[in-house]
């Protein structure tokens, strides 16, 4: 695999893919659901997540269309256990999926960065959101998610990083991982695995 190959370089990261091994991203078409799912589940446990998408496609009869979903009325998303503000951003995708279109032709043509500044215009979807749907959606090999906290920590313990200054900290987790392009993705993904294990 040409990934680990290069990523092996890495002297810190290699002794991680040796132990953890072979990991593959799987591409899934529906960008629609996965941007409610990434929004259903933000700061809930993976148990709770699960629930809550189970009585999500139970109330569409399995079938959650833009549609359906814009027209649904809110209260019956407060009933499935969401919140105002995530009823209301999950509605959103809705209607930009409706007014803009997020077809999987049309965002595969779309660079990493092209993609984030489209789908970040939707109230409800920030940056993270979008680079989560990158790689685990649209399995993009070269995604590398700064702002995610188990990203930031696991560098910071694998690389024994001790700077206290959040501007030179960024500076120095980025050079580390620029070295990993074009496969950030799958750093991040043994980076998450590494600082799961501890």
């Amino acid at each position: 695999m040409p990934y680990i190959k290069h990523l092996k370089r890495d002297k810190k990261l290699a002794p991680v893919i040796k132990h953890i091994g072979r990991i593959e991203l799987k591409k899934r078409n529906d960008v629609f659901l996965s941007l409610c799912g990434s929004i259903m589940s933000q700061q809930l446990s993976t148990k709770v997540a699960a629930v809550i998408h189970q009585r999500f496609y139970d109330l569409f009869d399995g079938k959650p269309t833009p549609q359906k979903l814009v027209d649904i009325n809110t209260d019956k998303l407060r009933n499935i256990g969401l919140s105002n503000s995530k009823a209301s951003y999950i509605k959103n995708v809705a209607a930009f999926a409706i007014a803009s279109g997020l077809g999987y032709s049309k965002l595969n043509k779309m660079t990493n960065e092209e993609f984030i500044e489209y789908v970040t215009q939707i109230k409800g979807v920030g940056r993270w959101t979008a680079e989560m749907i990158l790689m685990f959606t649209m399995a993009r090999e070269d995604v590398f998610s700064f702002d995610d906290y188990g990203i930031q920590q696991a560098v910071i313990g694998l690389y024994n990083i001790r700077v206290k200054d959040k501007k030179k900290l960024k500076v120095k987790i980025l050079k580390i991982s620029e070295a990993w392009a074009p496969y950030r993705t799958y750093a991040c993904m043994y980076l998450w695995r590494w600082r799961d294990s501890k």
